[in-house]
C-alpha cells in the first residue's frame, strides 16, 4: 500500500516577507496553505538582534506604501534615519569631511527592528500553517498536482509558491528536469539581493560622532566597508554604526579592519566597540548558494518570466528579486508576495471554471504610483571596484536597504 501524503491547496516555500505575505493572503482567502521555512526562524533577510540591531534589511522609503501600511496594521513604530551632520569621503589619497549625507532623502527604520514585520505576519497565522526547519529538497509535478519533498516527508498541493531567491531555488531544489532550460538559466544568472554583502554593526557607549558634528556616515573608496551609516536608536541608544563590505573582503583580519576603519573616520573611540556583529550573507546557506556573490546583472530583477507561472501553471515566483518595482527592498518582497497570491487565486478560479491553472488571467499591474526607489545617490557613487568577483560597494550595485 503506497503511503498517504498530506494534500494542501498551496505550499509556500520561504517564510520571509514575501512568503508570509503570500501565505497570509491565501489563508485569509480560505485556501489550505502551508508555509515551509528552512531556517529555524521566520524573516529570511529580515534579521534583528535582541538589542534591536538589523543585520539584514534596515530601511524603507517614501513611496513604499505596502511597508508603511503593514507597520500601521501591525502596530510597529517607525522613526527617521539619523542624517544630521557631515559625512566623510574616504579615498586612497585621504579623507574629506563633506556637507550632506549619502542618504539624501528621508529613510525610515523600524522599532524594534525589521524582523518585527515578519514576526507580526507569522503571529497571525495558525500554528499548523507555518513549519520551520523544513527545507524543501525536491519538487515534482504532473498535470494534476505538485509533490513537494522535505526531509520530514512529502506534501501534495495544487500550487507551489517559491518565495526564495530564484538562484537559491534552482541550486537547492531538485526539479527533476521539469523546468524550462531558459528559466533555469535566468534563475542561475539573477543576483541574490545582499548575496554578495557582509553587513557589520558595531555598538558603542554613546553616539560620540554626533557631538563632533558628524552624521556617522561615510563613503569609502578604500574599504573594507564601502559605506557606513548611523544605526542608533531614535533617542541615540543603543548607539551604533553599521556598514557594508563586499563578501570578498571578509578574509583574515576582517574583524580588526572593520574597527580600525571607523576609528580613522570618526575618531579613536570607534576602535573599541562594545559589541560587533558581522553578518556575511554570502555564507548563509538558505540565502546564497555558492557563486552567487559574483552575479551583478540587476537588470534581471523583475524579469517578465518571473511574472509567469511554470510547471503547467502550478509554480509561482515571489521573492523580492522577482518584483517589477522596488526589487531588493522589503516593499518589493511584499509586492511580489501579493502578486503570487493573486496568481494562485486566479488559477484556482480558472480551475473551478474548468479552464485549468494555466488559463488564469494575469495579475493586475504591480507597478505602484511611485516607480522609483525613493533614493537619489548619484552624486555619491564611488568608482567601480578594482577587485573581481563578489565585490559590492558604491557604484557596484544598488545599496542594500
Amino acid at each position: 500500500m503506497s503511503p498517504v501524503h498530506p494534500s494542501h491547496d498551496v505550499v509556500v516555500v520561504g517564510a520571509g516577507a514575501a512568503g508570509l505575505t503570500t501565505t497570509a493572503a491565501l489563508h485569509a482567502a480560505g485556501l489550505d496553505t502551508v508555509c515551509l521555512e528552512a531556517r529555524d526562524r521566520t524573516g529570511g533577510r529580515l534579521a534583528t538582534t535582541s538589542d534591536e540591531l538589523d543585520l539584514g534589511a534596515t530601511w524603507f522609503w517614501d513611496g513604499e506604501p505596502r511597508v508603511a501600511a503593514l507597520t500601521v496594521r501591525l502596530g510597529i513604530a517607525v522613526f527617521e534615519q539619523h542624517r544630521a551632520g557631515d559625512a566623510i569621503a574616504e579615498r586612497p589619497t585621504g579623507m574629506q569631511r563633506v556637507a550632506g549625507n549619502p542618504i539624501d532623502v528621508p529613510a525610515y527604520r523600524y522599532r524594534p527592528g525589521a524582523a518585527a514585520l515578519t514576526a507580526g505576519l507569522a503571529a497571525q497565522l495558525p500554528d499548523r500553517v507555518l513549519r520551520l526547519s523544513t527545507p524543501v529538497t525536491a519538487i515534482r509535478s504532473d498535470d494534476d498536482t505538485v509533490e513537494v519533498h522535505t526531509d520530514a516527508g512529502r506534501l501534495h498541493a495544487g500550487h507551489v509558491v517559491l518565495a526564495i531567491p530564484p538562484a537559491l531555488a534552482v541550486a537547492g531544489i531538485d526539479f527533476h528536469g521539469a523546468l524550462e532550460p531558459q528559466l533555469v538559466r535566468l534563475a542561475e544568472a539573477t543576483p541574490v539581493w545582499m548575496g554578495g554583502v557582509v553587513k557589520v554593526v558595531a555598538t558603542y557607549h554613546a553616539p560620540f560622532w554626533r557631538a563632533a558634528g558628524l552624521a556617522g556616515a561615510a563613503i569609502s573608496w578604500t574599504g573594507p566597508l564601502r559605506e557606513i551609516h548611523d544605526m542608533s536608536g531614535p533617542d541615540g541608544m543603543p548607539a551604533a554604526l553599521f556598514g557594508f563590505a563586499p563578501a570578498a573582503a571578509a578574509g583574515p583580519g576582517f574583524a580588526t579592519a572593520v574597527t580600525t576603519q571607523p576609528a580613522r573616520l570618526f575618531g579613536r573611540q570607534a576602535a573599541q566597540p562594545e559589541t560587533l556583529h558581522v553578518q556575511d550573507w554570502s555564507a548563509e546557506r538558505w540565502t546564497s548558494p555558492p557563486g552567487t556573490q559574483h552575479l551583478m546583472d540587476y537588470g534581471l530583477f523583475g524579469h517578465p518570466v518571473y511574472q509567469q507561472a511554470a510547471l503547467a501553471g502550478r509554480l509561482h515566483w515571489a521573492s523580492t528579486e522577482t518584483a517589477t518595482v522596488h526589487a531588493g527592498h522589503v516593499e518589493g518582497a511584499l509586492l511580489a508576495g501579493e502578486r503570487a497570491a493573486h496568481a494562485v487565486l486566479a488559477a484556482c478560479s480558472a480551475q473551478r471554471a474548468g479552464m485549468g491553472p494555466a488559463a488564469a488571467a494575469p495579475p493586475p499591474s504591480s507597478r505602484s504610483p511611485s516607480t522609483g526607489s525613493g533614493r537619489a545617490v548619484a552624486s555619491w557613487k564611488a568608482p567601480p571596484a578594482r577587485q573581481t568577483g563578489g565585490n559590492f560597494g558604491p557604484g557596484d550595485a544598488p545599496t542594500p536597504n
